[in-house]
């Protein structure tokens, strides 16, 4: 597909807007790359993670990008926060997925870029330019990975899952903690292939389970639309399949149900608990 940046594409006009979101994501993405494994300034936030001298760059370029296209619309980006917040479409920005693993020299970090109209999100781009990866997708046109269809996996047993989460300790939450421990002693194989990548996994079908007790929207907006529009469920912690709920559970169809019951967490609606 290609984009004509003179003009805005219509909210129905989700190819378009799905290619744009992958422009922006490439953008952002090439502008990591070539910081990545070079000497980074490292910063704390008032949260104590890190953020990068390349962290803001890539969501300076990526915010230019959009207000020059496309004026009339909202931004919410992680480094430099809320643009026009009434707008009826907001573009959602993670310039650097995996900031920790970006700066330790690891190539599972990523750029996500999101379109959403109110909750509803309309079009995402995971793109992890080290290992050359992109999955895009739009409301009702698919989950595609580097231009071929993706599908979640058709697992059906806890036994032969691959389950991932970004960090298995989940911070203070002893609660969520055992949640996972209970999910990771049954599953086949455990692994903290986490941020982004871990639900990219899922959304192209090489595991079958990513979960996050904590993210932001724009840890949450890009990967929520791949993985429903690859055939899988994506909800907070609640149940809720929703990016605005300060949590993650990425399934594929089959496991929906079950995984969440061994986490304690509520079951996704119209997801029964047997399969």
């Amino acid at each position: 597909m290609t984009h004509n940046p003179s003009a805005s594409p219509a909210y129905g006009d989700l190819s378009l807007v799905a290619t744009a979101v992958e422009e922006v994501a490439r953008l952002a993405g090439g502008i990591a790359a070539r910081a990545f494994r070079s000497t980074l300034h490292v910063m704390r936030k008032a949260d104590g993670s890190p953020v990068t001298d390349a962290d803001r760059a890539a969501e300076r370029a990526a915010r230019e990008w959009i207000e020059t296209r496309f004026p009339h619309d909202g931004i919410l980006g992680e480094e430099f926060g809320a643009a026009r917040p009434e707008a009826a479409r907001q573009w959602i920005i993670d310039p650097i997925d995996g900031t920790k693993t970006f700066v330790h020299g690891v190539p599972l970090y990523g750029t996500l870029v999101a379109v959403a109209s109110g909750e509803r999100i309309l079009a995402g781009c995971i793109h992890v330019p080290s290992l050359d990866e992109t999955v895009v997708a739009a409301r009702g046109l698919g989950c595609w990975w580097n231009g071929t269809r993706a599908a979640v996996s058709t697992v059906e047993a806890i036994e032969a899952a691959t389950v991932l989460t970004t960090d298995a300790r989940f911070g203070s939450d002893a609660i969520q903690r055992a949640s996972w421990d209970r999910l990771a002693s049954r599953a086949g194989m455990a692994r903290t292939w986490g941020d982004c990548y871990g639900y990219l996994l899922v959304a192209t079908g090489r595991a079958e389970v990513m979960l996050d007790g904590r993210l932001g929207t724009w840890d949450a907006a890009a990967v929520q639309v791949a993985i429903e529009e690859a055939g899988g469920v994506f909800t907070d912690w609640r149940g809720v399949a929703t990016a605005f709920g300060g949590s993650a559970i990425a399934t594929n169809a089959v496991l929906a149900a079950e995984v969440r019951s061994i986490l304690g967490a509520r079951r996704p609606a119209g997801h029964d608990a047997a399969h």
